[in-house]
């Protein structure tokens, strides 16, 4: 099935690692689309009226159906485009595997990066995501690498695939996080594969034009920060 830019909208925000997932996966499948950016201070009555229930980018709507949350759109477009490079795995349980990580990366990393950035102010309470994020999830992460890559350059094997995008895309705020708490955390000596694999990812050319900059992304998670800080201090 080929799609034309009037085909496909992509509802989302150059700063969002969420959308960014969806960019590379259309990327991989070589689609052409529209791609409107939302003002989340003033959501527009398009993005309410395809997400209703959570009222969040990203939203791909592919005629007139809407199709909501990152991972289930990279798993749409992996299936609606199969005569393209494949993004999931083609076997049943390469393909369970792959979303077991698709979720964990939600259900830890992610979780974890949103807690450092909440606990601005309180030194030992970020000192503990913070070691949770060196010390647990990323070598969680290293090892999942070295599992499913098999020697090769990505979690997918030779090309990016399912794992790959949904933990890439958060690669530039790991990068911010390292500048706003002034050290590095993707160091070599403690998780060489990763290290590898970001290089590669990041220099692949479906992802090639689809991450933010980072000092722009600095201003943006800083402004973040303290809207998150504020909130959490006057629901005390």
């Amino acid at each position: 099935m080929e799609a034309k830019s009037s085909d496909l909208k992509l509802l989302g925000g150059w700063f969002s690692p969420f959308v960014t997932r969806v960019k590379i996966a259309l990327n991989i499948k070589g689609l052409e689309y529209e791609n409107i950016e939302e003002d989340l201070n003033s959501k527009s009555d398009l993005l309410l009226r395809s997400n209703p229930v959570h009222k969040k980018i990203p939203v791909l709507i592919h005629g007139d159906k809407p199709i909501c949350e990152s991972l289930v759109i990279v798993q749409y477009i992996d299936e609606v485009w199969s005569n393209g490079p494949s993004i999931l795995p083609r076997d049943a349980y390469d393909r369970t595997i792959a979303r077991f990580w698709g979720s964990y990366i939600d259900d830890k990393f992610v979780v974890c990066m949103k807690n450092i950035l909440m606990a601005a102010g309180d030194e030992e309470e970020k000192k503990r995501h913070l070691e949770q994020l060196e010390e647990e999830v990323l070598v969680t992460l290293e090892e999942a690498f070295n599992k499913c890559s098999e020697g090769k350059s990505f979690f997918g094997g030779n090309k990016v695939g399912f794992i790959d995008i949904a933990f890439g895309s958060f690669l530039p705020f790991l990068r911010v996080f390292e500048e706003m708490n002034g050290r590095e955390i993707l160091v070599a000596d403690k998780f060489p594969e990763l290290v590898n694999w970001a290089t590669n990812f990041v220099e692949d050319s479906t992802v090639t034009g689809t991450l933010p900059e980072i000092d722009k992304l600095v201003l943006f998670a800083t402004a973040l920060q303290e809207k998150w800080v504020a909130a959490k201090v006057a629901a005390k």
